[in-house]
């Protein structure tokens, strides 16, 4: 019986959790009776620890005899609340779960209960291994994992204390990896890290985001589309501005790490940049490559923000040419300096990330009415529906998933293009 694995949050999740399936797998989990549910969590935001909770509970009413093991970044941060739940059967640290051995913390295994959390200090993991792995399960592209943890303390954020310190896999095991899987049938590769901008400078050379890009595409010619996950424009260095200018198998689409639009806000975050250097970078990335797509995280109701410092965020999605949002509303998370600060009223937090939403919604509209009559690449998710090389998201009638189509857009509706096939290339 296979281990059942759930996934919450970001794309390293999503890659961690088959290395999770595999290990779990290994170690002879899924074979106790009643099989096991493995919860890969994310603690991002308080909703994030709640909504994991919620699935954990009603695993358990639909599965009574299942294993539940819980695992992920909440489970670092706050392991003794899942270890309280009576629900829960054994709780690993996020370096404990991608190691099949530590599956084997169970009663079942002759383990005692008192071991029922695995909780490391995640500050001590000086390095990421490369866990290789042959698919993504479900999925049409496939993610690496280039990088993990973070050496900045913006005030909002609990990440760092779930994923430890920066550090990076060595080019040669990405590079690898990458092969691997194009070489499997994938068209495309996203590269993901929880500070993906920061990659390199532990290990011997010190090589930047820009130099393992490059190495990747020169490497991995069969390799047709790769893309990156969330980066800080502020560490773009020169090689990725290269690559962006001159490698057309670099996806023209950058979602940026912004958080927030005004210059206060940016550094009670301690964030690194201010609004004008977002705005600037935009500008310098659409002189060289003019099909760039800009997306980005923006944070409504920060601490202190008041109505004049939320118009600035706003503002910067017009000014900036923001076209995919994804918005949270400030969520305190314990530990960290933003929950000590003087708080906004929650209804303005929520108004305020409602609006947001809707300029972010305005802003992908119009991206959508102005793709209408071009012709796009699309990446087949699934039947019906694929992405453009700009990630838009796409109807179309013909191709299966996996597969690259070439395109006309005819239309648009809601969220997603309209799109009819005009040749259809194989990814493999």
């Amino acid at each position: 019986m296979a281990v059942d694995v759930v996934t919450f949050g970001c794309r390293l999740n999503t890659y961690e959790s088959e290395v999770i399936r595999r290990e779990a797998g290994a170690s002879g989990l899924g074979e106790l009776p009643g099989g096991a549910v493995v919860f890969n969590t994310c603690a991002v935001t308080a909703e994030a620890v709640r909504q994991a909770k919620q699935a954990i509970r009603k695993a358990r009413r639909e599965n009574p005899a299942a294993r539940i093991v819980v695992t992920g970044c909440a489970a670092q941060t706050d392991p003794d609340i899942f270890a309280g739940m009576d629900e829960v059967d054994l709780v690993l640290g996020n370096e404990e779960k991608l190691k099949a051995h530590n599956y084997r913390a169970l009663p079942d295994f002759g383990v005692n209960q008192f071991e029922k959390a695995r909780v490391n200090d995640i500050m001590s993991v000086r390095e990421t291994a490369s866990h290789m792995v042959d698919a993504i399960e479900g999925r049409a592209r496939a993610f690496v994992q280039v990088q993990n943890g973070c050496d900045h303390r913006c005030t909002f954020c609990i990440i760092p204390y779930g994923r430890g310190n920066s550090r990076s896999v060595p080019m040669g095991a990405v590079v690898e990896q990458v092969k691997r899987l194009a070489g499997n049938g994938y068209a495309e590769v996203v590269l993901s890290g929880v500070d993906l901008t920061s990659y390199g400078p532990d290990l011997p050379g010190s090589p930047r985001l820009g130099k393992l890009v490059r190495t990747i595409l020169k490497q991995a010619p069969e390799l047709k589309r790769l893309r990156l996950s969330s980066i800080d424009s502020i560490e773009a260095d020169p090689d990725l501005m290269e690559a962006i200018a001159t490698e057309s198998r670099l996806m023209p689409h950058l979602h940026l790490s912004l958080q927030s639009g005004d210059d206060m806000i940016l550094k009670r975050m301690k964030r690194r940049h201010l609004r004008d250097h977002t705005i600037a970078f935009c500008e310098d990335v659409r002189r060289i490559r003019p099909d760039i797509v800009f997306g980005a995280d923006i944070i409504a109701g920060f601490p202190t923000e008041t109505e004049e410092m939320f118009e600035n965020s706003i503002r910067i999605v017009e000014e900036a040419g923001l076209t995919h949002l994804h918005v949270f509303p400030y969520s305190p998370r314990k530990g960290t300096p933003a929950a000590r600060m003087p708080q906004v009223d929650r209804g303005v937090v929520k108004h305020r990330a409602a609006r947001l939403r809707a300029a972010g919604d305005a802003a992908h509209g119009r991206h959508l009415a102005n793709m209408v009559g071009t012709m796009q690449r699309v990446l087949i998710e699934r039947e019906g529906l694929g992405r453009t090389e700009g990630f838009a998201l796409a109807a179309i009638d013909a191709g299966r998933p996996g597969e690259i189509v070439e395109a006309v857009v005819t239309g648009f509706g809601g969220e997603r293009l309209i799109a009819s096939a005009v040749q259809t290339a194989k990814a493999a």
